[in-house]
């Protein structure tokens, strides 16, 4: 063989040999957004189509024609014959078909829209909890809240996994003493709130923009006994909720428009021609709602009360987008709007009504100077759907979709602008659309969000939703199953009932799917269009409670206290989760602590790891290089590295060992074992 012979060969095996171990890397790859799917969902949920769309029309109403029998006990159907088509088109629709087929080329249709999964969360792990630096994905609130005439506090130890595979939200009529500051009226403050529950949050952890969310839930306490209030929806990630300060005049703005109304009481709007905290300039920002439920039982019914004028009473669920800047004229709470003075684009399905009772707020904050330019009402369009005694206790499936507006089209649509859209299923049966053309044309500049949004899961007393009338004799000023008759007097009957021993909200799966074909469609609470990171980190005193040194602590990777115990596959704390999750190990001078395994974190290694496939804002130490596209982060790292190894062979054993400290997720931290 000659020298070029043997330098082609051994060129060849070298090419050979980088494809390979190429491949090799690609085949393990992890697929998209896998950062946040749950292994234990299963396969046939990892797709989704959108659901089929069927409005609330009324009956066709019944003629009776000349041949029915006079005793009504038999239809008999008239034969009639079968016309020819005209030579010329006609004014009216001829009353029967034609023999012949007509001409018109019916509309092209398109393949059926795919959603895949990026986000799941099954809640398989017993024994889990979501303390602060405990979860990837939530956080359990220890906090008390001041909204909405709260009755509660809210309390990581009331969310936790049971033994069956359900996330647990419990309700109960427990004490707590609460001193703090009231970031309401502005002054610190002691009270005894007199009952517990839980609130989740993905904030600033998960996040999403455009795609569906769906979840399986059975509801807390009884269909017909008013006084809780669970809840399942999303938020802007730049509001923080119960932390009040952070979503002054941002809640629930959704408006990129400059008028002299956002300009004073928009924090962040299109009016801004300098750009700040890595927002861009022109770009209206703000924190909408989306409320895939709120849920309010009670027994009066439809036509009754203050349902006197609706086809729809308790137990309802409310399904809403609140958003800002408000109509004005607006319809008064309880009354069926005038032609004109709401918004077109709704359409509802079977079992709905327009939520005529509450069309949203007037938003006033203290500290404004300037009332009149800087107050401004946010609208809730929402309708309320019929529910019965079988969605509590009882699992049932809510969903929302949530397609994104485009001002610049798209080839499918030869490029005209469209203006997203929402609609609400429960059990595959629709609920309700809202068509972003109805926000457009209301002409208050608001529009489907944008924003990045997180998931709030939680249940709430407060005075103001599913309490019956105050009575008579009846101060309703404090609420307490404990107290005697002038704190228990307020309460619907049966309702202290319902919280012994507590009332369980129980969630046994949450899936987050989106488009892979629509790029607007994006996860992450910092994205390239809509940045928020810089922004909550110049004002962290917003999004977090004296004492605090930050709005997260990082997320724990074992040290937690632990049993040294032969090995089992008992999932509980004590053991690390069990065998498969991590090891209880003992260091020289050192209590036994949990080391966790891949895939696994949290202190006791309960927890799954979840991350952002792709980091959407550039980090500083990419931009000193003098890059700013965007970072890239577990996900992303092995096609990095697919590309070095293709670049060249010696670089990569470095290259390998760095992509797998990245794929390893959050790193460990050096904390002293739990107590």
């Amino acid at each position: 063989m000659n020298r070029s012979s043997r330098f082609s060969s051994q060129h060849h095996r070298f090419v050979a040999s980088v494809l390979l171990a190429a491949g090799l890397l690609v085949v393990h790859l992890p697929s998209s957004h896998a950062g946040w799917i749950d292994e234990d969902t299963p396969e046939e949920a990892r797709t989704t189509t959108p659901g089929k769309i069927v409005p609330n029309l009324p009956p066709p109403k019944h003629r009776r024609g000349d041949d029915d029998d006079d005793d009504k006990k038999k239809h008999r159907r008239r034969r009639k014959p079968t016309q020819s088509p005209t030579d010329w088109p006609t004014y009216e629709p001829s009353p029967i078909p034609t023999s012949s087929p007509t001409s018109v080329t019916p509309e092209p249709t398109h393949p059926e829209r795919v959603y895949d999964l990026v986000f799941s969360d099954e809640f398989n792990a017993p024994h889990r909890t979501f303390e602060d630096g405990k979860d990837p994905r939530w956080t359990a609130l220890e906090k008390n809240d001041y909204t909405n005439s709260a009755q509660h506090y809210y309390s990581q130890k009331n969310a936790y996994t049971d033994t069956e595979g359900n996330l647990v939200i419990k309700t109960e009529a427990a004490d707590t003493e609460v001193v703090g500051f009231n970031d309401v009226n502005g002054k610190k403050e002691k009270v005894t709130k007199h009952f517990k529950s839980a609130m989740l949050q993905s904030w600033n952890k998960f996040c999403f923009t455009g795609g569906v969310m769906e979840a399986e839930m059975a509801l807390p306490g009884k269909h017909n006994i008013g006084g809780l209030w669970p809840a399942f929806w999303l938020l802007g990630n730049l509001a923080r909720h119960t932390y009040v300060g952070s979503s002054e005049h941002i809640w629930p703005w959704s408006s990129s428009t400059c008028t002299e109304k956002s300009r004073t009481a928009q924090l962040i709007s299109a009016c801004d021609r300098v750009e700040h905290y890595g927002l861009h300039k022109g770009v209206g920002r703000g924190a909408p709602e989306i409320d895939v439920f709120e849920v309010q039982p009670g027994n009066t019914k439809a036509g009754k009360g203050e349902f006197r004028e609706m086809p729809v009473g308790q137990p309802f669920l409310s399904s809403s987008y609140q958003v800002a800047p408000g109509r004005v004229p607006r319809p008064g709470a309880g009354w069926w709007p005038a032609p004109g003075q709401w918004y077109s684009n709704l359409t509802g399905g079977m079992n709905t009504s327009l939520n005529i009772a509450f069309y949203g707020s007037y938003n006033h904050f203290l500290d404004d100077t300037d009332p009149a330019s800087q107050d401004y009402w946010s609208d809730a369009i929402s309708y309320n759907r019929q529910l019965n005694e079988s969605h509590f206790g009882k699992f049932h499936r809510y969903r929302v979709e949530w397609d994104l507006p485009d001002k610049n089209g798209n080839k499918e649509n030869n490029y005209t602008e469209t203006f997203g859209y929402l609609r609400w299923f429960l059990d595959d049966e629709f609920i309700l659309e809202i068509k972003g053309e109805g926000l457009k044309a209301a002409g208050t500049g608001g529009e489907i969000s944008t924003e990045p949004m997180y998931m709030l899961l939680n249940t709430a007393i407060s005075s103001e939703w599913g309490f019956p009338k105050c009575p008579a004799a009846c101060p309703c000023s404090t609420f307490n199953c404990h107290g005697g008759f002038q704190e228990t007097c307020g309460f619907a009957g049966g309702f202290c009932n319902t919280l012994n021993p507590g009332a369980e909200y129980k969630i046994n799966w949450v899936r987050v799917y989106q488009d892979k074909n629509d790029p607007k469609q994006k996860v992450g609470c910092s994205t390239t269009e809509r940045p928020t990171k810089t922004f909550i980190e110049a004002h962290e005193e917003k999004y977090m409670q004296a004492g605090d040194e930050h709005p997260l602590k990082p997320i724990r990777k074992g040290g937690g206290t632990c049993s040294l115990t032969p090995p089992t596959d008992e999932i509980h704390p004590k053991f690390c989760g069990g065998s498969s999750h991590g090891v209880c190990s003992l260091k020289k001078n050192k209590a036994p602590s949990c080391e966790c395994h891949e895939k696994w974190t949290g202190p006791h290694c309960m927890n799954p790891e979840g991350y952002d496939d792709i980091i959407w804002e550039p980090r500083e130490t990419w931009g000193d290089l003098g890059f700013w596209g965007p970072s890239f982060g577990q996900g992303m790292g092995i096609g990095l590295i697919v590309c070095a190894l293709i670049g060249t062979l010696l670089a990569a054993p470095v290259v390998l060992k760095m992509g797998r400290r990245r794929m390893e997720g959050y790193r460990s931290v050096e904390y002293e074992p739990e107590v």
